[in-house]
């Protein structure tokens, strides 16, 4: 017997090997060597450079990092906010349509499904082509003959940002709504049957019934598109290129900037690096919250 289960670990071991050279290869070790940068004065010419902590304190004492760092925040906060709600109300209503045996609930989950299978890139582009105060900006061009005056989406600092928060919702509703439409179809309709016997309203069997029912359901949501919206780059970088000025620049377009921008190869690096710990703090809290409620179970 303790034969046969060395064979499996054996083999199971052989199978898994290439994955993980593969994952070394092209995660760990770029993860490694860009962690090295961030403790260099590398140039992204070349050249010599050396081990130093300067990078760091250039990174967190300069008031550029901590004004981007809340941009980014206000980014992420409000993304996460807004796309759990509509995810969660789309949900709610194409499961109710089924229930009813409505037409047109698999179109609707289709639709919205389209925006998160469309690159990020063409995200930025169509929706820029939607905002820009150009001639040819389709939205602005009907505010103004309803209002006589354009809205400055992507000139205006305030109004940019709304815009790239207003994008990504739209993109990222749809994971929202599958993982939680997903959630959804897995609760059995006896308690929702008990609970309007029982008198209960719609109101409090969402309390009462479905939330109590989603909660390992919505912690993943949250925690995964927390992690989708910091890392979040191409939309913006089509959308609003980080601009006008720095209004827009989130962690992800800092570090691009600095290495692509600024040539400055460790400041890149040490941002990444900064990005790369708030996902792995995210994902602590993520493992640890679960845990503790597996345990409470």
């Amino acid at each position: 017997m303790k034969n046969d289960i060395s064979k499996k670990e054996t083999w199971a071991w052989l199978w898994i090997l290439p994955v993980i050279a593969i994952l070394s290869l092209f995660y760990v070790v770029p993860i490694v060597k860009v962690g090295l940068y961030s403790f260099t004065n590398a140039s992204f010419f070349g050249g010599k450079f050396h081990y130093t902590l300067n990078t760091y304190g250039f990174l967190f004492s300069s008031g550029t990092f901590w004004i981007m760092l809340k941009t980014t925040l206000l980014f992420v906060i409000a993304s996460v906010i807004f796309q759990f709600l509509l995810g969660f109300s789309i949900s709610l209503a194409l499961v109710d349509g089924e229930n009813r045996k409505l037409l047109g609930t698999t179109f609707v989950r289709t639709a919205v499904l389209s925006a998160w299978v469309i690159p990020g890139v063409v995200i930025g582009i169509v929706w820029k082509l939607l905002l820009t105060g150009a001639s040819y900006g389709i939205l602005n061009y009907y505010i103004k003959v309803l209002t006589g005056y354009a809205i400055p989406f992507l000139s205006s600092p305030t109004w940019a940002l709304v815009s790239i928060i207003i994008a990504n919702v739209w993109r990222g509703t749809a994971f929202s709504m599958i993982i939680l439409y997903g959630g959804l179809k897995q609760v059995p309709q006896e308690l929702y049957e008990a609970a309007q016997i029982d008198g209960a309203s719609a109101w409090k069997r969402l309390i009462h019934v479905t939330i109590p029912q989603l909660k390992q359901v919505i912690f993943i949501n949250l925690a995964l598109i927390t992690i989708y919206t910091f890392n979040t780059f191409d939309m913006i970088m089509a959308l609003t290129g980080g601009g006008p000025g720095r209004a827009t620049e989130v962690l992800s377009i800092y570090s691009y900037d600095s290495v692509f921008e600024r040539w400055a190869l460790s400041q890149g690096a040490a941002s990444a690096i900064v990005l790369l710990v708030i996902n792995l703090i995210i994902v602590i809290f993520y493992y640890r919250t679960m845990k503790v409620g597996e345990n409470n179970a």
